[in-house]
């Protein structure tokens, strides 16, 4: 740790003696990572109505928090009785703990709003009372042993966290390396004419970051090419996240084991999503008797470097670069990556992947941006024949379906992702429930971690659709609805011979999870259907028998099984979390501005050519799918 103050600190100070009254009476500024935090002993002077906070980041173009004097803060269990003096009780209050390297006191409760009071009145009154400054934050609305668990462990490594955010700040304001030369490079490390293990390095003379970093399960070929870097991951300067789908983020945790040891940015969603992921790739390797590339220590490492930021929210992220997230629109917290580069000399959006189309989860992609030179686009659909239902359709097909096989007897096995699909499928189903499409008759199971992720969904209803969010804050979660039954190991026997069943279970692609165990039991009944609601990716279990598979062989008690598949196998495309091709072109229309420069990735290959020859034709712009490992100078 440098002991020399840093030069953005020197003039923050400078600049706060133009705005704030010596009546502040401001004791520190630090910078913890991009954001500004001032400490003050009196802390009702910024409660007045000349809105310093604002007036501050206004002049700043920062993050700003104000924090009371660490002598004015007072005793925990004294100021634990205070503060559940002061919230009301409909506030349902799940735990209160402080976090003393921020002077900062963590309030979780199911009613953020009324811990907040009106006008903020109920905070304003804990920090005059405690000294304490409330970072208030949701509970789920059932429980999460996930979401609780990264919690508690942010807690317990509290002052390890201010350490890494003061580090951080001196990587982000250094001083730049003076060059003749200035230039911008795009690098393919995987993901490029591919779906999985999504990864680039973006750099310039002076800064080095990766953005996403994920796995592939569908071929032998794993991991990108970080070895291709050329030098070690401890010169990165920083990853940025998209979204916490394995293909985008089940690599981070071995990035700190062979080095990295910088920041991670996302939002606060992806940031226990992926955690989440991580965790069930370690379990679902260890069951299967495989050897990950990390252990579970390594993903608590990854979720400690984590920075979370908002949509839409400036984020300085190197002494080059401001990083801005916004809704894609894809899954919980799922984000394109704005990166405003050298005072905006070249601006380069990553989409990522992204949902142009109407979905019970979220609110429309953001399409506007300030400025914008070169867009990294998905394929995923980018084909002219790759087009999809549309919603309305989608849902009635997937309800006669239902009706269709339940009517005489036979099960319905839906493969889905434990976050996105998951979500999108229950709330289908539970509104066809409500409109008397489906009945008592129809036992609805969950299996796999879909209960847990939308568990996680109800913490961040604000990042969800505006009406799924006044439902979750009403206490009417459609996750919590009692028509969902809890499905367990030892209940897949007995639910599959009962009949008449929906069964909602991971994984989508069929690469493994509980899927496979009811798919097993399932496959040579006729009666049986299995609906595919989402992407298969080429190589997978799950595109093998979309494309006719008949029979394969599996281990029973040591000897091998051979099954035929004899069960109806429908598939939906429409609930896809991805823009078909359509959606594609609308999203290219709608974007503002325009990029001159278009590079195509998260495809299979003859969709990425396509897509990149249609953008070029359509659009007059230059495109270009490049292969892993290729390198594209932007400037």
């Amino acid at each position: 740790m440098a002991t020399q103050k840093l030069k953005i600190v020197q003039e923050i100070e400078e600049k706060l003696k133009t705005i704030l009254p010596s009546s502040c009476e401001v004791t520190k500024v630090e910078m913890e990572g991009p954001e500004v935090v001032i400490y003050t002993k009196n802390p009702q002077a910024f409660f007045s109505a000349d809105n310093y906070v604002s007036k501050i980041a206004f002049e700043l173009k920062k993050i700003v928090n104000i924090r009371t004097d660490k002598s004015l803060l007072g005793p925990i269990e004294q100021s634990k009785a205070k503060i559940l003096e002061l919230i009301p009780k409909e506030a349902e209050v799940k735990d209160i703990y402080f976090e003393e390297p921020f002077s900062e006191v963590v309030i979780e409760a199911i009613k953020k709003g009324v811990v907040i009071g009106k006008g903020g009145e109920i905070s304003k009154k804990i920090v005059l009372e405690t000294g304490w400054v409330p970072r208030i934050i949701r509970a789920p609305t059932t429980k999460s042993d996930t979401l609780s668990g990264i919690r508690k462990h942010l807690y317990k490594h509290a002052d390890e966290r201010k350490k890494f955010l003061l580090k951080t700040a001196e990587q982000i304001y250094a001083e730049l390396t003076p060059s003749n030369h200035q230039w911008i490079r795009l690098t393919g490390l995987g993901g490029f004419r591919e779906v999985g293990r999504s990864c680039m390095l973006l750099e310039t003379h002076n800064t080095k970051i990766l953005m996403d970093a994920g796995l592939n399960f569908s071929n032998d070929d794993p991991y990108p090419y970080i070895d291709g870097l050329g030098y070690p991951l401890s010169e990165i300067d920083a990853i940025v996240l998209s979204h916490a789908h394995s293909d985008h983020s089940a690599l981070l945790p071995y990035l700190y084991r062979l080095g990295y040891d910088g920041p991670i940015y996302a939002t606060e969603p992806t940031r226990e999503l992926s955690t989440l992921l991580q965790f069930d790739f370690l379990n679902v390797s260890l069951a299967q008797d495989k050897n990950p590339p990390y252990a579970e220590a390594d993903v608590k490492n990854a979720l400690l470097h984590t920075i979370t930021r908002e949509y839409r929210e400036v984020t300085d992220i190197a002494p080059d670069m401001r990083l801005t997230l916004h809704n894609a629109a894809h899954i919980l917290g799922s984000a394109s990556a704005h990166i405003n580069i050298a005072e905006g000399e070249h601006n380069v959006v990553y989409s990522a992947d992204i949902k142009y189309g109407t979905t019970k989860l979220f609110d429309n992609i953001d399409v506007r941006y300030p400025r914008l030179e070169t867009l990294i686009i998905e394929s995923t659909y980018g084909s002219r024949e790759a087009t999809q239902l549309n919603r309305m359709e989608s849902e009635k097909k997937l309800i006669d379906i239902i009706q269709e096989t339940t009517q005489f007897g036979g099960n319905v096995l839906i493969p889905v992702f434990g976050v996105g699909r998951g979500q999108e499928i229950c709330m289908v189903i539970e509104d066809a429930y409500k409109k008397g499409l489906l009945t008592d008759k129809n036992k609805i199971y969950v299996d796999g971690m879909v209960r847990e992720a939308s568990a996680i969904h109800t913490a961040y209803p604000e990042y969800l659709r505006k009406s799924l969010e006044k439902r979750i804050l009403t206490n009417d979660s459609p996750f919590d609805s009692p028509i969902f039954l809890e499905a367990k190991r030892e209940d897949r026997e007995k639910i599959v011979a009962d009949h008449g069943a929906i069964i909602i279970a991971t994984s989508g692609m069929m690469n493994g999870g509980p899927v496979m165990d009811y798919f097993y039991k399932m496959a040579e009944d006729p009666a049986n259907t299995l609906v595919f609601v989402g992407y298969l990716a080429e190589g997978t279990f799950g595109r093998k028998i979309q494309q006719g598979l008949k029979t394969f062989p599996i281990s029973d008690n040591g000897k091998t099984k051979k099954i035929e598949v004899k069960m109806r196998i429908e598939t939906i495309d429409g609930f896809s979390g991805h823009a078909d091709f359509n959606e594609l072109m609308s999203y290219m229309s709608s974007l503002k501005p325009k990029p001159k420069r278009v590079i195509v990735n998260h495809g299979d290959p003859s969709r990425s050519i396509e897509l990149s020859k249609t953008i070029a034709a359509k659009f007059g712009i230059t495109s270009t799918a490049i292969r892993n490992l290729d390198s594209v100078r932007l400037k």
